[in-house]
């Protein structure tokens, strides 16, 4: 018994692992860990030029289609007035796939955070109805059919390589940053905005060299396709000093207001329509001829479609009185009917018509102004403060950055937690270092 029991004890003895084991065994795993990531690295890389040339090139012919409607459209106005067909024709669609839903933009983010799938049928729906809705005059943007197609491509690329779901996520988040990027020109606010508007106070830096290759790819192949986005005119900005910035300050202000009315509105618009219209035919017959009604009355089609015309002038520093005001409820009529589109051109049109009239009343340049109230409207909608910045560097050039931050920085803190986008979620707080992790108030 002894004997055993002396056993037991050194047993164990004999199969000690000395220091020098320890430091072999963990030089082995150490060597192996930085042998996948080096894997890992140049995989995502490979996996994200070709996500890159792919949707790139895909968002790119989009991009070039919806510019040959707007060009049509132009040439004959008319065409709104069926608007409403346009609407019904839309929902049939969805309806024969069986792939009717109002998320848009909305699904693509909560996918990523949860295990549903986006349907690959994603793609050529939301293609077919941005279209439709922009040939016919609808008011809307053309970014929330970038961030669906690029979003659902991504997701199918990554299953169909049967990537684990933390990399499904990262091809979601190349491929919406491809999307953006080709159909926007501007590849540094593309791969910020993919990893900063899924969770606000959380950037997902595991992302970051995927969706820079892939946003920098897919301009470059809508530069070789011969895709050239809108430049907007050079805007004299000041050299930053006290005044301005204090100007700057009441400027995003102003914008913090514009942004959560902008967001009010879209959703209630919304939630009216389902409420007192809940047949999706009938809801879309009913925005289209809102919309042709007021078209009609304003005498101008300055505001249908995403009125990039209107944003030019706007940053030249002309712009009516009423146009942001305007192209908020033409927009947020547009979207709540069942109508495909997107809010950040719409939310650019409002900055920038916004700052433009705002700027001079309180000492800025309206030119300054405009850029200015794009950055601020921008970020009050989106709650995404770094891609505002980068946005306005793009479009406006660095020289106005002082103003930017501030802007960004003032329109961040007081527009609260809402946003154009219920499927966002708020990781922290936006007054104190608090993990609160809810969604955007509607």
């Amino acid at each position: 018994m002894e004997e055993n029991k002396k056993a037991t004890i050194e047993e164990p003895e004999r199969f000690k692992v000395t220091e020098k084991d320890q430091v072999h065994e963990f030089s082995k795993e150490k060597f192996r860990a930085v042998g996948f990531d080096i894997y890992a690295f140049f995989r995502n890389l490979l996996f994200a030029v070709i996500l890159g040339l792919g949707i790139g090139a895909y968002a790119t012919g989009f991009a070039l289609l919806i510019n040959l409607i707007t060009d049509f459209r132009t040439e004959h106005l008319w065409l709104i007035l069926l608007l409403p067909v346009g609407g019904l024709v839309i929902v049939g669609f969805y309806h024969l796939l069986g792939a009717y839903s109002p998320k848009g933009t909305n699904r693509v983010l909560e996918s990523i955070s949860s295990d549903e799938q986006l349907p690959l049928k994603m793609t050529p729906l939301i293609t077919v109805g941005t279209a439709i809705t922009h040939f016919f005059g609808g008011s809307a943007g053309r970014e929330g059919a970038a961030l669906q197609i690029g979003g659902s491509l991504g997701m199918w690329f990554g299953k169909a390589f049967r990537l684990g779901k933390r990399e499904v996520t990262v091809m979601t988040l190349c491929g919406m940053s491809a999307a953006f990027s080709a159909m926007f020109g501007t590849p540094l606010t593309a791969a910020v905005f993919a990893m900063e508007v899924v969770s606000i106070g959380i950037l997902h830096y595991s992302a970051l060299v995927p969706c820079v290759v892939s946003a920098l790819t897919a301009g470059l192949m809508a530069r070789l396709i011969g895709y050239v986005p809108e430049a907007y005119p050079a805007i004299d900005f000041p050299s930053f000093g006290w005044l301005n910035g204090l100007e700057t300050v009441g400027l995003g202000i102003m914008c913090a207001i514009v942004s959560i009315a902008f967001c009010i509105l879209l959703h209630k618009t919304e939630h009216y329509y389902q409420k007192f219209i809940p047949n999706s035919y009938l809801r879309a017959v009913t925005g289209g001829l809102l919309v042709v009604l007021i078209t009609v009355c304003v005498g101008s089609a300055d505001f249908n479609g995403a009125g990039i015309p209107v944003i030019m002038n706007a940053v030249s520093g002309h712009a009516v009185w009423y146009a942001f005001l305007l192209k908020m409820l033409m927009t947020a009529l547009t979207l709540g009917a069942c109508y495909k589109g997107g809010e950040i051109i719409p939310t650019i049109f409002v900055g920038a018509t916004f700052g433009c009239i705002f700027a001079p009343l309180i000492g800025l340049d309206p030119s300054v102004g405009a850029a200015l109230g794009v950055c601020g409207v921008f970020c009050g909608v989106t709650n995404c403060p770094i891609a505002s910045i980068c946005l306005c560097i793009e479009l406006f050039g660095i020289k106005g950055l002082p103003l930017y931050l501030i802007a960004a920085a003032v329109s961040y803190r007081l527009s609260g937690y809402y946003g154009i986008y219920t499927g966002q979620k708020i990781m922290y707080s936006k007054s104190r270092p608090l993990f609160i992790n809810r969604t955007t108030w509607k």
